[in-house]
């Protein structure tokens, strides 16, 4: 194998990832919306969990620039709300029980997480922005008063409209969305 010249960059990533998926086990493709069945502890730690990365980088003589750096972990949910309110449906806090149980489980349980609300982009954006932090303030709450999160732990944050999953459909329901993401030291 030829040897590449000094001035030449190379950026590798060699994943080792921490609590991979079982032999057969899948998981949800990453930005894909959970709901109903998917929504399980298991999918849920998963997806959460942060995953080992060891960087190499070697860059150009004289070139500036940055070492890749992977998001951090998150999923997406369909957590639903009675409409143009706060006011969770029975299904969202079925599965905010089942989040809840999952971050305060053996592997997530020291971790905190940023709650993201989303709107889709039907109505006024200044509206859509405060109903997208009440509804993630309010997943919020509900994780702490009744599945025992300790507050400190979670952080909650509107995005509006401007961050939709389905930009073909604005009133899609992928963009009316609760994203968790693990916050990263």
């Amino acid at each position: 194998m030829a040897k590449a010249p000094a001035c030449c960059a190379l950026v590798v990533l060699l994943g080792l990832a921490v609590g991979a998926h079982p032999a057969g086990a899948q998981s949800p493709p990453s930005g894909a919306v959970l709901t109903g069945d998917q929504v399980t502890e298991q999918s849920i730690t998963d997806q959460l969990t942060p995953h080992q990365t060891r960087q190499l980088k070697i860059v150009r003589d004289g070139a500036g620039g940055s070492p890749v750096v992977a998001p951090p972990p998150s999923v997406n949910l369909l957590i639903t709300f009675t409409t143009n309110s706060t006011l969770l449906t029975d299904k969202a806090r079925e599965q905010l029980d089942v989040v809840g149980r999952a971050i305060n489980g053996e592997r997530l349980g020291s971790m905190h997480f940023i709650i993201e609300g989303h709107a889709d982009a039907r109505g006024n954006s200044s509206a859509n922005m405060a109903l997208s932090l009440a509804r993630a303030q309010a997943v919020r709450t509900y994780l702490v008063k009744s599945a025992g999160v300790e507050e400190m732990r979670l952080r909650a944050v509107g995005k509006g409209d401007g961050e939709p999953l389905n930009r073909e459909d604005v009133a899609a329901p992928e963009n009316r969305r609760v994203t968790f993401i693990t916050e990263m030291p």
